[in-house]
């Protein structure tokens, strides 16, 4: 509870880590910054008093004139300076975010992950984070040197003259004051268009991907509307939000320029009466000008800072995510690979999908989960495999409830393969490596010769060092199939869970799937959802599950005598397997 009261100064401050002390030290040189930039008011306003009692020693002129140009390139590189520290805390400030984000992402339940648009994540990791890296590496800097300048400006003209000074803030304030009329719900306003912005890169992602489906059933129209729509009402948000502060923001700049409306007819009249010499009027009229300046400048750092608060909420929004509750270390070493499932319930969405599910898996065994479809089978799979906590119930390995063991040590012990086979945007031996970064060439190859996709990767372009692109998109379904599977089998993990691995697996490679699969388990802890119920007959154990239930279990044999649900299931796929063997007949 205690992070969520973090301002973002706080949060900004936490993700520069060591280089906390780059921003300090553009302070600081945005300070100094601003005395080189102050000098030569008073400088200038020596000068105007030299000239108006008639002094007429050039040296002293020349003098002055140098020092006013010492002071602007002093200034100037003091400003460089102050910048080049805020940039390079910012930068560390951005990546940080990044990896928090990252690491939180793989913390966090899967539910949470699957229920958010890809195009959002990406949205906030890429672009709105990018979006805050010209505020926090000049806003620093700048907000510091522009507040302090008319601060020290404005002290030096009540010392000249406190009545023109204060004459001096009337347009000034009039200024700010309609200024903040635009204010009048910009976080609403703001909040809005980031919205619809979010909206506009989802429905872009979607199309995108989808642009397979859209284009075999001829939905280009349709989702190309959906996409023009997001587009229109992200810009409409905006256009509406900037019609509204128009008027307030082109008042503020009109009006609080205008200094001088005040300092002149009334510093004229203080000259006339003799309550003000020629030369303090004359410096007043320079010091008035020299206010305006930065405060306008500090005026418009409002929309940076308004965007630094909203960005670093939504960041803040994935950071404090509930995560998957694990210990740091294992409190229990399992006694073997056995897995027991009692009484689980889980849901999302206020909907419950599993009810009271139990389930008694012995070490070394083949046991398989078969159902209709939606039915519950993934959704077991993936909370054995630990992709989500269960509302209740546990789930304990060898006799130690999985909450109790470190991720790390959890993750040794089990291989997921799922339905999804993803791949990453990198090499073959990459992605086979995944499951064991450390393993050598030799035992890479070997793997992919046991999952029978040795041949077709030395048959790519590039061998091994083919790159797969995004999602494994060069490769056919089966070909990713037999990388996942070679994945987990380099990881030689005691437990393994097969989520449809195979679905996508044609006749011809079915066997050579098998096997590898064969290969993969012998003598370890076997899950495997099936659809093809042929792979499945010689399991040790069968769970039949039915709307969110364990209907029966048993083996094959067991199953077909008193499941009527798993009967109708077999017949089914045999009268499948039987029109398919017609139909190649008849070929």
């Amino acid at each position: 509870m205690e992070e969520k009261k973090k301002s973002a100064v706080s949060w900004v401050l936490t993700w520069a880590g060591q280089k906390k002390s780059s921003y300090v030290w553009s302070v600081i040189l945005a300070v100094i910054n601003v005395v080189f930039k102050i000098v030569p008011y008073f400088i200038i306003a020596d000068v105007v008093r030299m000239f108006l009692d008639g002094d007429k020693d050039l040296r002293e002129y020349m003098l002055k004139a140098l020092i006013i140009a010492g002071s602007f390139i002093l200034a100037e590189l003091c400003h460089s300076v102050s910048t080049a520290c805020s940039h390079k805390a910012t930068f560390n400030v951005l990546a940080n975010i990044r990896k928090s984000c990252c690491d939180k992402l793989a913390r966090v339940p899967l539910g949470y992950v699957k229920d958010t648009p890809s195009g959002s994540f990406k949205n906030i990791m890429v672009e709105r984070i990018d979006s805050i890296e010209t505020t926090l590496a000049h806003v620093v800097p700048e907000f510091t040197s522009n507040l302090l300048a008319p601060i020290i400006v404005i002290v030096y003209f009540f010392m000249v003259d406190w009545r023109l000074a204060l004459f001096s803030f009337i347009p000034i304030v009039v200024g700010f004051v309609t200024y903040m009329g635009m204010m009048i719900d910009f976080q609403e306003n703001y909040n809005r268009t980031v919205e619809k912005t979010k909206a506009l890169n989802d429905a872009a992602v979607e199309y995108i991907d989808g642009i397979e489906v859209i284009k075999a059933f001829g939905k280009t129209e349709s989702s190309y509307a959906k996409f023009t729509k997001a587009a229109k009402e992200n810009a409409d948000s905006y256009i509406n939000w900037m019609k509204k502060c128009s008027f307030f923001q082109a008042a503020m700049f009109v009006i609080t320029p205008y200094t001088l409306a005040t300092v002149l007819p009334i510093g004229a009249h203080y000259v006339s009466n003799g309550s003000l010499t020629t030369a303090d009027f004359v410096v007043c009229i320079i010091l008035s000008l020299g206010i305006v300046g930065p405060l306008l400048t500090i005026g418009s750092y409002t929309d940076d800072l308004g965007k630094l608060s909203t960005v670093i909420g939504e960041v803040t929004g994935i950071l404090e995510q509930p995560e998957l509750v694990r210990p740091e270390h294992t409190k229990a070493q399992p006694k073997d690979n056995g897995i027991k499932v009692t009484d689980i319930t889980f849901g999302y969405h206020d909907k419950e999908i599993l009810h009271g599910v139990s389930m008694d898996i012995k070490a070394g065994t083949v046991n398989a989960i078969v159902g209709p479809s939606g039915s519950g089978k993934s959704t077991i799979a993936k909370l054995i495999a630990s992709l989500w906590d269960v509302n209740s119930g546990s789930i304990e390995i060898g006799g130690v409830d999985i909450k109790d063991i470190a991720l790390t040590d959890f993750n040794d012990r089990l291989a997921y393969v799922s339905q999804d086979n993803y791949l990453f945007n990198e090499t073959v031996r990459d992605n086979i490596r995944q499951g064991r970064p450390d393993a050598t060439d030799a035992e890479a190859f070997e793997v992919a010769r046991k999952s029978g996709c040795y041949d077709f990767i030395m048959n790519l372009e590039n061998g091994f060092d083919t790159v797969v692109g995004g999602a494994g998109g060069h490769l056919s379904g089966g070909e990713r199939q037999r990388i996942s599977i070679a994945r987990a089998m380099l990881k030689d993990a005691p437990i393994v869970i097969l989520d449809e691995a195979t679905a996508y697996t044609d006749p011809e490679n079915e066997a050579i799937l098998q096997s590898s699969i064969a290969k993969l388990v012998a003598g370890k802890t076997l899950i495997v959802i099936a659809h093809r119920l042929s792979t499945i007959k010689d399991a040790d154990q069968i769970f039949v599950v039915n709307a969110g239930n364990v209907e029966a279990h048993g083996t094959h044999e067991e199953l077909l005598s008193k499941c009527t649900l798993y009967r109708d299931m077999w017949q089914a796929h045999i009268s499948v397997k039987d029109t398919a063997g017609d139909e190649k007949e008849g070929e």
